[in-house]
């Protein structure tokens, strides 16, 4: 899957989310499950891949050195999980949501990796998304993903992986651009938001061409074939 392909896929799990709600497990057999497909193209045979949206349809359980967790994307060699993928779409309420996202992707990590296993992170989401208020979907403000959003992510990068059992093996933090509202104005509700990107008959989502920070070599941003690549590189080294 080339970069633009992953944009493409990213497309098909927004607008299925959009027809389908936050509720529903449909956008992540899309995104899950080409992820899921592509790694394990790459990695050939020999490799067993689980996730939803691929093959049998289901996730793969990894046991942690705490408690044993269900993983977005697992992989297995000779019937052994030998590493994980999670992966996360954040489509509204980001600052809500921003420290928890960050402390649960650490903690679900130490977990696996403490156990020895190799775990990659994906976190994908808009440049600008809609925060909703609590009751009756009306949006309260529209947020942006700013360079303090992207600074922990920074620091992360800089961890010493060897050291630092919290931290993904690698990481791809991937910042795309919906296609603009003209006139926010006449969007005030989820109804109008999802209705306006419905729309259309299809629409390209593009990579953000705000670069935000220089990350270090733990963080890819926004570059999907050089994450799959270190993925792969770093399972067959198993």
């Amino acid at each position: 899957m080339t970069n633009s392909e992953f944009l493409n896929c990213i497309a098909r799990s927004f607008k299925k989310f959009l027809e389908t709600g936050s509720r529903s497990n449909q956008k992540l057999k899309i995104l899950h499950g080409e992820i899921a497909s592509d790694i394990s193209n790459r990695l050939g045979d020999g490799y067993n891949v689980k996730s939803l949206g691929f093959e049998v349809g289901k996730e793969g359980k990894i046991q942690g050195r705490y408690i044993n967790k269900n993983v977005d994307i697992s992989i297995s060699k000779d019937n052994i999980e030998i590493a994980g993928v999670g992966v996360k779409f954040v489509m509204q309420n980001y600052s809500q949501n921003s420290n928890n996202y960050f402390e649960n992707m650490l903690g679900e990590t130490a977990n696996i990796r403490s156990n020895n296993i190799p775990y990659f992170q994906v976190f994908i989401l808009p440049d600008e998304i809609p925060y909703y208020k609590k009751e009756g979907g009306r949006i309260k403000n529209w947020e942006t993903f700013s360079y303090l959003n992207a600074h922990k992510y920074k620091v992360l990068s800089e961890d010493l992986v060897e050291m630092s059992i919290h931290t993904p093996t690698k990481m791809l933090l991937y910042v795309i651009k919906l296609p603009t509202i003209n006139d926010k104005s006449v969007i005030v509700s989820r109804t109008d938001y999802n209705d306006y990107y419905l729309s259309f008959q299809g629409f390209d989502i593009l990579a953000t061409d705000t670069n935000f920070e220089t990350f270090a070599g733990n963080v890819v941003f926004n570059n999907y074939e050089e994450f799959a690549n270190k993925v792969v590189h770093r399972i067959k080294s198993i």
